[in-house]
């Protein structure tokens, strides 16, 4: 359908070189309310350079090429972040060139494939951006622009010497944004998934507050060489990635399409959705307890998914209005970093814990969750306990305090999720 739109565009008048105004009307591609995405004529409010396709929010850039090889002198001579980057940008690609055409109203029409791609990408990610420092308050001088790696050759060589392709993800040692080409992947490109890339703003917001945007984070680092075991970054990764989900959740509700659940839907098949799915109620098991607390990270890759999803349902589960989605997305975000010693947020409690990863638990990260949600919103706080106790298996005796910003001593567990046993 995509490429369908270049036939329509043409015959409109065309502008080769449009002026960049501020706001910038165009055409983006945009889910609609009955599920389907249509050329819609949306604004571009930081926008500075239309045809390159750079702004407040982001500077995207074409052709890189990027690769990370641990046997590269250059990668093993790196000290410094900017070293580190430098060895892995093997060409440093160019800006792009948007190509429009421009209607009678003076709106620009992207021209080609590329062009509906890239405003389409520029466009999801101020609408992330927005989201972050409008609804949550996300202060902007901590988010300033972003490279976008536009279809770069991207390599991790212990892995394949092929490129990757069929991606769009925040990567910190580079400190930008990465979209891939696509070679399987047969439904919306990623960069058009609004719902994808607000997930991936989220992993740079987590990365700036919770790691002090460190392109490689002490704990993840120190933590990946546990051994047999690596509990707490086991729990790290899953809330970075069920955070991520639900703060696209909360983003999308004002959208025409309306509160999105499914945040890989519309570009993968309805296994992979469905296994994401906000909405579907899940517990945790016995298995995924036990992998999560006993076994490493290279072990149980991709569960991590599985944990974020039972804490991403958790706090859907939690809220029933606007105003409660957005006081807890806030609470979130509140959670990453506080140095307020009662109420500790992750950073602080993954700081404390770089020396033993074991001290950094699930329920610690959770009644940090609990103890940023505004004292006013008891009933909430509330709902957000029992959520936890029931879906995430965490003791009440781990959330339960004397404070107004503990979980109440009336919390209690619904029994909708059977109690695993403890370990001795």
């Amino acid at each position: 359908m995509v490429r369908k739109l270049t036939a329509t565009a043409a015959l409109l008048l065309v502008s080769c070189a449009p002026q960049t105004q501020v706001p910038t009307k165009v055409r983006a591609l945009v889910l609609s309310s009955n599920g389907e995405y249509t050329p819609t004529e949306v604004e571009l409010k930081t926008v500075t350079d239309i045809v390159a396709l750079e702004g407040k929010v982001a500077r995207i850039e074409g052709n890189a090429i990027l690769r990370l090889d641990p046997t590269d002198p250059e990668l093993q001579a790196a000290r410094t972040e900017e070293a580190l980057a430098r060895a892995m940008t093997k060409s440093a690609g160019r800006s792009v060139t948007a190509s429009y055409i421009t209607d009678p109203q003076g709106v620009l029409w992207p021209a080609d494939f590329h062009t509906w791609n890239l405003v389409t990408t520029y466009y999801n990610l101020e609408r992330a951006w927005d989201y972050f420092t409008t609804t949550l308050a996300v202060p902007q001088a901590d988010l300033p622009q972003t490279t976008v790696h536009y279809f770069p050759e991207f390599i991790l060589a212990d892995v394949s010497d092929q490129p990757l392709t069929d991606n769009a993800l925040y990567y910190p040692p580079l400190k930008s944004f990465v979209v891939l080409p696509f070679d399987t992947l047969q439904k919306a490109p990623l960069a058009t998934n609004a719902s994808i890339l607000t997930h991936e703003y989220a992993h740079l917001v987590f990365n700036r507050r919770v790691y002090g945007g460190s392109a490689v984070p002490t704990a993840l680092n120190e933590w990946a060489q546990g051994g047999s075991s690596t509990p707490g970054l086991n729990v790290l990764k899953a809330l970075d990635e069920g955070i991520a989900d639900y703060h696209a959740y909360v983003a999308s509700c004002p959208t025409a399409f309306g509160c999105n659940t499914r945040v890989l839907a519309t570009s993968f098949d309805d296994a992979a959705v469905n296994a994401r799915d906000l909405s579907l109620n899940q517990c945790m098991s016995a298995l995924l307890y036990r992998n999560i607390t006993q076994s490493s990270v290279n072990v149980i890759s991709g569960l991590e998914y599985q944990l974020g999803t039972l804490l991403a349902n958790a706090l859907y589960r939690s809220t029933k209005t606007e105003a409660e989605r957005q006081t807890l997305a806030r609470a979130l975000v509140a959670a990453y970093s506080d140095t307020n010693t009662s109420r500790p947020g992750f950073n602080q409690l993954v700081s404390a814990s770089i020396g033993d990863q074991n001290l950094f638990t699930l329920p610690k990260a959770a009644k940090a969750i609990v103890q940023h949600i505004p004292p006013g919103n008891v009933d909430l706080r509330q709902q957000v306990c029992t959520n936890f106790a029931n879906a995430l298996q965490i003791p009440l005796s781990a959330l339960v305090g004397n404070t107004e910003y503990d979980c109440p001593a009336s919390t209690t567990t619904t029994g909708e999720c059977p109690a695993l046993p403890r370990d001795p």
